[in-house]
């Protein structure tokens, strides 16, 4: 079986020989670039309770997929994702007794941690509403490109519920700060997408004509780059949260002395003395 085989594989058995119900996905022709796109055009792209356990078995299934190298994450119909769906995951809660409901909260918390612990790094394409659970995917992401249009709002107080939903309230500061964060999730209020983009939350803003082009081309050369590397990023970005200074400077030396015993590294070298460009293997 070949790499890219072996990756495809592996992401292919994320959804249990059955078909994703609410979204859907491709790779590039090398398999190095992933692009899932929630597609309930017609309904702003709403989460299910299906929809959240399938994507948080593809991304926990992207950590064996070897082959794929960066992923773009985005929506159909114009809209990234309106949050979860009022009538088939809201309405239900209603009607849950406690069990129940922390088994779903911890279900949709673990989204999150696939996202987070899926070595690739996780490229989110925003336009239109981002909103609720749909917020909390692209922050979730390791790098957001918006649209001028985009509207971000974690509206959770707007539905009787605490801001603190799915790691918002710890990963969210981290991005654009307490106080910006706070009243986020106080309000509720849409965070336009120039504020985002002041912000520090997404990273750039493109005409929607332009997102899905400029988030490919943006995976592309994550794809193409030091790709082990970039996982040992993500990977420290993360751990290094809970960390004193002593630990994460020592953690780091620990990491960065792993990347220097790959071929990519004498690669580049090697490439950099020749004056030509790096081609990455990923060990």
């Amino acid at each position: 079986m070949s790499e890219t085989q072996a990756g495809m594989a592996g992401m292919k058995r994320a959804f249990k020989d059955r078909r994703p119900t609410h979204f859907e996905m491709a790779t590039s022709p090398d398999g190095r670039v992933a692009t899932i796109r929630l597609n309930r055009p017609e309904r702003k792209n709403p989460l299910t309770f299906e929809s959240y356990a399938e994507l948080r078995d593809l991304f926990r299934e992207l950590v064996h997929a070897s082959d794929v190298r960066a992923v773009v994450l985005t929506g159909a119909g114009g809209n990234f994702c309106s949050g979860g769906d009022v009538f088939e995951i809201i309405e239900p809660l209603t009607r849950m007794a406690m069990p129940e409901l922390l088994a779903f909260t911890r279900m949709t918390g673990d989204l999150v941690r696939a996202m987070r612990r899926c070595p690739q790094p996780i490229v989110a394409a925003v336009d239109g509403i981002c909103a609720g659970a749909g917020a909390i995917l692209a922050m979730a992401s390791d790098l957001r490109l918006a649209t001028p249009e985009a509207k971000t709002a974690f509206l959770f107080t707007r539905v009787g519920l605490a801001g603190a939903d799915m790691g918002a309230c710890g990963i969210l500061p981290r991005i654009i700060g307490q106080g910006r964060a706070a009243e986020l999730l106080y309000t509720g209020r849409a965070m336009s997408a120039a504020e985002g983009h002041a912000w520090g939350f997404y990273n750039a803003l493109h005409p929607s004509a332009d997102l899905g082009a400029k988030a490919a081309e943006l995976a592309r050369s994550l794809a193409d780059g030091p790709w082990f590397a970039h996982g040992i990023t993500k990977t420290m970005l993360n751990q290094e949260w809970a960390m004193g200074l002593d630990e994460l400077i020592e953690s780091e030396a620990q990491a960065q002395a792993i990347c220097m015993a790959t071929g990519d590294f004498r690669r580049a070298f090697e490439a950099f003395a020749a004056k030509r460009k790096p081609v990455f293997e990923g060990n």
